[in-house]
This record gives structure tokens, C-alpha cells and sequence, in this order.
């Protein structure tokens, strides 16, 4: 269970959209492209990609709905009275002002004694920065504004959109290649008096191979992910100060210190500010580089 965790809330939700839709697409029989004499490239080209890039867009289009549900975030209301919780709202609108955003994020608050947060959203006018309890405890003022500069510096550039359009490429090229493959399965294990390819088997192999393409898929989109973090923490050094950044990986890095035998916690991997550690293949699909590295960066910035 572990290993899901570590692909990321969005991958396994992309996932799952795309293996519905194609069960969707082969009952009602809205897969065009076969035809009595093979398959036709170009509609199943047509067809791979706009069920591809749909199924990335339904995924962002859920994203925040979805991440209070599985994360449990509460939306800090304009009317508390929680003097800490409206001085957190106060400095995620003045981060985002900062970044030139027109319309204010909300500002959640989960329960997780894991020092994290996350921003997602369909767009930069419907974007939710969240913090969790843990890193509200655990972090001087200090480090939370770093984290959070970091959060805002991902909606400012436009990262949840940038994403969805990576991963419905790649969500397009799985399904083209799949589909290929198992017709091919399909037409290699026909018997002699079958006129037409085995549909069971098509149908059986295309989804196999879709789950396992979106896998190797997803270390494309997790390199990605890996450069965008370094993209974020350089606009949170712009706008929430690059010692308050540096300061908020060097809390994350004391925090991930744990005592041998004791796991890394696994949250939402490709939201939060830190991804854990990765070794061995798993670094392949860490949504985040190692926080050593970002510490590097920020000082070379610095010097620079």
C-alpha cells in the first residue's frame, strides 16, 4: 500500500478516470476506430486523444473537491475568531497578491501530525492552499510563510494546468499504444474460423496494458513534477523571502530525521511541499527531488 501512496492522488485518479472511460467507451460501443478490416489509425488517434486529454481534466476538474474529502480540510471561514487561523489566511492572501493572483485561494486546515501542505485547484481562480496541523505546530512563523510562498509560487505558475496537459498527453499516447497492442494480441490468438479479431482478449489485454503503460507513464510526469518543485521554491524565495525557504527545508529535513526502524510518513505525494525519500526505482517516480538538493539550489541562488 505503501508504494501506491508514493504515485500521488493525482496519478491514481487519472488512473482510474481512464480505465472507466475505456470500459465506458467499449459498452456502448463508442470505439469507432475498429472496423471489419482493422483498425483506423486516425480515429483511434482522434479518439485516444480526446478521451486522454478529458480524462487529465476530469482529474483536475476534481482535484479540490477531492483533496478536502481524502485529506479532510476544513475552509478557514471569514468569521473565526481563531486568531492563528485568521493570521494563516492573512498571509497565504498577501503571498498571492504578491504573485499578482486576482482572485484570493482558500486556506484549509487538515489534521495530520505530518508537518505538510499542499495547493491544487483547476485553475488560479479556483485554488486551495491547505495546511496541516502538524507543520502549524511544529514550524516558527518564519518557516510557515516559506511553505506557504512555496504553495502560492505553484498556483501563480499555473502548475496544476501544466500538469493536467502533460498527463493528458501521456494519458492519450497509453491509450493509442494499448489499443494497437491489443489488437495485434487479439488477431495473434484468433482461431482459423474467426473472421474477426477475439474481443475478450482485446478488451482483457488493452486494460492490462493501460495500467501498466500509466505506470511507466507516470515517471514522466513525475521527472516533471521534480523540476516544478524547484520552479517553486525559487518563486517562494521571491516572495516569501529565500532564508524563510531555506529555513522551512531545514525544519522538513529535522522533521524527516526519524529514528531507525520508524517509516516516513506517506501523504499525498504529489501535493505536498515534501515527497519523502525515494530510493533505488522508486526515485524514478518521486514527485519531489531530495530536500538536500532544493537546500542547494536556494544557496546557490543566493550566491548567484
Amino acid at each position: 500500500m505503501q508504494w501506491f501512496k508514493r504515485i500521488g492522488l493525482f496519478f491514481l485518479l487519472n488512473m482510474l478516470i481512464i480505465v472507466t472511460l475505456s470500459v465506458i467507451a467499449n459498452v456502448f460501443g463508442l470505439n469507432r476506430y475498429l472496423t471489419p478490416y482493422g483498425l483506423d489509425m486516425k480515429a483511434l488517434a482522434v479518439f485516444c486523444l480526446v478521451w486522454g486529454m478529458g480524462g487529465a481534466f476530469i482529474s483536475l476538474a476534481l482535484s479540490r473537491v477531492m483533496a478536502k474529502w481524502m485529506m479532510g480540510v476544513k475552509v478557514i471561514p471569514d468569521n473565526t475568531y481563531d486568531q492563528r487561523l485568521i493570521e494563516l489566511k492573512q498571509t497565504v492572501h498577501s503571498i498571492a497578491r504578491q504573485a499578482g493572483l486576482t482572485t484570493m485561494p482558500e486556506v484549509g486546515i487538515y489534521e495530520s501530525p505530518d508537518m505538510n501542505a499542499f495547493a491544487t485547484g483547476p485553475t488560479r481562480s479556483r485554488s486551495l492552499v491547505a495546511v496541516s496541523t502538524g507543520l502549524l505546530h511544529s514550524m516558527n512563523p518564519r518557516e510557515v510563510r516559506g511553505v506557504l510562498a512555496h504553495e502560492v509560487a505553484h498556483i501563480a505558475n499555473g502548475d496544476m494546468v501544466t500538469m493536467t496537459l502533460l498527463q493528458g498527453v501521456v494519458n492519450a499516447f497509453v491509450m493509442f499504444l494499448a489499443r494497437i497492442i491489443a489488437y495485434g494480441a487479439s488477431q495473434f490468438f484468433r482461431s482459423d474460423e474467426d473472421e474477426a479479431p477475439s474481443m475478450g482478449i482485446f478488451y482483457a489485454t488493452q486494460i492490462v496494458l493501460e495500467i501498466l503503460f500509466m505506470i511507466l507513464g507516470s515517471m514522466l510526469v513525475a521527472a516533471f513534477s521534480r523540476w516544478r518543485e524547484y520552479r517553486a521554491d525559487a518563486g517562494a524565495a521571491r516572495l516569501g523571502g529565500r532564508e524563510n525557504m531555506i529555513a522551512a527545508l531545514e525544519a522538513l529535513k529535522r522533521n524527516m530525521m526519524l529514528p531507525p526502524g520508524q517509516p516516513a510518513s506517506a501523504a499525498v505525494q504529489t501535493m505536498q511541499i515534501e515527497g519523502g525519500r525515494a530510493s533505488g526505482l522508486m526515485r524514478f517516480f518521486a514527485s519531489h527531488p531530495s530536500l538536500d538538493d532544493r537546500i542547494a539550489r536556494l544557496r546557490d541562488l543566493r550566491a548567484a
